[in-house]
């Protein structure tokens, strides 16, 4: 499989998107090191995918509907990257609440790490996952970029809430994989 990159430009700095015909299989950062076999090269998922978080950043979107690329995960980091998707959009879980969803209570450790791992930032949302203390934690992008995420959900499911719409008080849909 031919994998390919895109950079799109947020709020928070320019993404790169990598994927190609299996499905998504990065959203990084600025800084992050996309893989070295990933040429610039445009792609339909590629460009669904930047579609998709035009809309996430502009409140119109809050859950995303890609086919992923997980084969390079263990099924641990599989199972606690998709749980994130899980975790309703404009609210936090601790590391332990969500060991404890995954039906692992002494596994918050080993979630956490598992997530540090995650490759899909913002469409498996591991910015939603906070400290025991209520304090943000490490993540990929920055403490500043958490915190803006996090802002920009909050704001988003205020408005909506305000406008009377339901659409971001249920869980997201469930990211296709591959």
């Amino acid at each position: 499989m031919t994998l390919r990159l895109q950079r799109v430009p947020s709020p928070v700095g320019e993404l790169t998107l990598v994927g190609g015909d299996a499905g998504l299989r990065a959203v990084l950062f600025a800084g992050e090191a996309a893989p070295a076999e990933a040429v610039e090269a445009p792609h339909p998922l590629l460009d669904e995918a930047a579609r998709q978080l035009a809309e996430w950043f502009a409140g119109e979107r809050t859950a995303f509907d890609l086919p992923l690329e997980l084969g390079h995960a263990t099924a641990f980091q599989r199972r606690a990257w998709l749980a994130l998707a899980e975790i309703p959009y404009g609210a936090t879980r601790s590391y332990g609440e969500q060991a404890r969803m995954l039906g692992m209570p002494r596994a918050a450790r080993a979630v956490g790490a598992a997530n540090g791992r995650n490759p899909l930032s913002i469409v498996l949302p591991c910015h939603r996952l906070i400290g025991a203390n209520g304090a943000l934690t490490g993540f990929s992008g920055g403490l500043e970029v958490k915190r803006a995420l996090l802002e920009h959900e909050a704001a988003t499911a205020a408005r909506a809430e305000a406008a009377g719409s339901s659409r971001t008080r249920t869980s997201p849909a469930r990211p296709r994989r591959t």
